[in-house]
C-alpha cells in the first residue's frame, strides 16, 4: 500500500512539475510573469526531478543552465537510492 500512494505522489509531482516547466518556458517567450529557480529547484528536490529534467530536454528550456542541469541529476539519484533503501527496508 505504501508504495502505491509513493507511486502515486511521484506521478502527481512528476506532472506538476512539467506543467511548472512548460509554463515557466512560456512565461519566458511572452516576457510574462516567471516562476522562481528557487521553486522550480524545490520541486525537482521533492520528487519532480526527473520529469523537470525531461521535460526541460524536450522543450529546450534551462538547458544552458548549470545550476539546473547539475541540480536535477543529483536529485535523481538521491531520490533512486531513497527508493533502493525503502524497498531494501520494507
Amino acid at each position: 500500500m505504501a508504495l502505491l500512494i509513493i507511486a502515486i505522489y511521484i506521478i502527481i509531482i512528476g506532472l506538476i512539475s512539467a506543467m511548472i516547466t512548460i509554463y515557466d518556458k512560456i512565461a519566458a517567450k511572452k516576457d510574462k510573469q516567471r516562476i522562481p529557480e528557487k521553486t522550480l529547484l524545490t520541486l525537482a528536490a521533492i520528487g519532480g526531478a526527473t520529469a523537470m529534467l525531461a521535460t526541460m530536454k524536450t522543450i529546450r528550456h534551462k538547458t544552458r543552465k548549470k545550476k539546473f542541469m547539475v541540480s536535477l541529476p543529483v536529485f535523481m539519484v538521491i531520490h533512486i537510492v531513497l527508493a533502493v533503501l525503502y524497498l531494501v527496508k520494507g
